[in-house]
């Protein structure tokens, strides 16, 4: 399924996760904290993994279209029940 988000809404997700959330969701889906990183607009492939990520520039920081939402709705969920 995929999705589309301001960049600044997602980066509001992530700065919004409480410390060592990175860690936990790469080992609750199986990837690199690089990956989940790079998911949330970091810019490491040397480590991790592509995210299937498009950017088109506008307000907000721009569209993001997210190929796989698996982690947004991780973060998500983990966001609720903090």
């Amino acid at each position: 399924m995929t999705r589309t988000i301001t960049f600044n809404e997602l980066r509001k997700i992530k700065d919004s996760l409480p410390s060592g959330a990175i860690d936990k969701l790469a080992a609750e889906l199986g990837v690199t904290a690089d990956t989940i990183r790079n998911y949330f607009g970091g810019e490491n492939y040397k480590t991790a993994q592509s995210v299937g990520m498009h950017i088109e520039p506008g307000p907000d920081g721009g569209l993001v279209m997210l190929d796989d939402i698996v982690i947004l709705e991780a973060a998500q969920k983990l966001l609720a029940s903090k």
